[in-house]
């Protein structure tokens, strides 16, 4: 999956680069597994704004992937691989042996006439789903499930994985994409391999106009604003914060403050993904 490179023929040109889509199998989605979407540009159902800069771009519809791998035991053949503007992952479209057919997160390696199981027993290869207690250590793995039977929660984003460390009682020791070493039971499910679409991150946009066409809008550094719309704001010329720290239009700390308010699951967390404890 390389990236495509464009000529400068222009400012917005240069620069930018793209997918070239090469194996995407079928340009049009599965209607039977769409659900449209209605978007509300960041606002709640009052109206008011609760997630600032969202708002256009393209229209799209929901695809409903199978997060959870519930139909077990069941061969399931792999009869495209296609594009989701949802995410930035591809997904592999699944035939299974009884008619149903189903989205999952395609993995890296993953190819159109491939066949994939879920099940305690099945063999380890990409695309195969098993709980954790029959997963091998060392074994990198993605759409994990934090609870059983919930669906996988975590690593699903493209070119991820995570890595199966260690078994001890109940619990299995997993290495997440930030470098947490988090414990999840055994009896949760996972998928052998890593998330397909690696070169993701590798990605230019190049202009405004591909980030609008995302639904996107444009952001306002806080230092541009008046004293009355940002702490940052006011002074003569481009002057600093004049504050211990930067903060929220709200007032509130950012840019390195500890977020991290779950204490009621600091107990599976063996290390941070910084030495610092959150």
């Amino acid at each position: 999956m390389p990236v495509k490179k464009y000529k400068p023929t222009s400012p917005g040109r240069r620069g930018m680069s793209g997918h070239t889509f090469e194996e995407i199998t079928k340009t049009k989605p599965e209607g039977s597994l769409l659900i449209s979407r209605k978007r509300y540009a960041g606002r709640n159902n009052t109206g008011r704004i609760t997630v600032r800069h969202r708002g256009g771009g393209h229209k799209r519809h929901i695809r409903k992937v199978d997060f959870k791998r519930d139909k077990r035991e069941i061969p399931a053949l792999v009869a495209a691989i296609e594009y989701d503007p949802n995410r930035s992952a591809r997904l592999a479209l699944l035939h299974y042996n009884d008619g149903e057919k189903r989205y999952i997160i395609a993995p890296l390696g993953l190819r159109v006439g491939d066949t994939v199981l879920a099940g305690p027993k099945v063999e380890i290869r990409p695309g195969n789903s098993l709980p954790l207690a029959s997963i091998p250590l060392g074994t990198t793995i993605h759409n994990i499930e934090l609870s059983e039977g919930r669906g996988g929660q975590m690593v699903r984003s493209a070119g991820t994985s995570a890595q199966l460390l260690g078994k001890e009682g109940a619990y299995a020791a997993i290495r997440l994409p930030s470098g947490e070493v988090r414990r999840v039971r055994q009896t949760c499910y996972a998928t052998v391999g890593e998330v397909g679409n690696p070169d993701h991150g590798n990605i230019k946009l190049g202009k405004a106009g591909r980030k609008r066409h995302r639904g996107i809008r444009p952001a306002v550094r806080g230092s541009a604003m008046s004293p009355r719309d940002h702490p940052h704001g006011g002074g003569e010329g481009r002057s600093p914060i004049g504050l211990p720290g930067p903060k929220s239009p709200w007032g509130k700390p950012t840019l390195g403050k500890k977020t991290r308010q779950n204490k009621r699951t600091e107990k599976y967390i063996i290390r941070h993904r910084s030495k610092r404890r959150r």
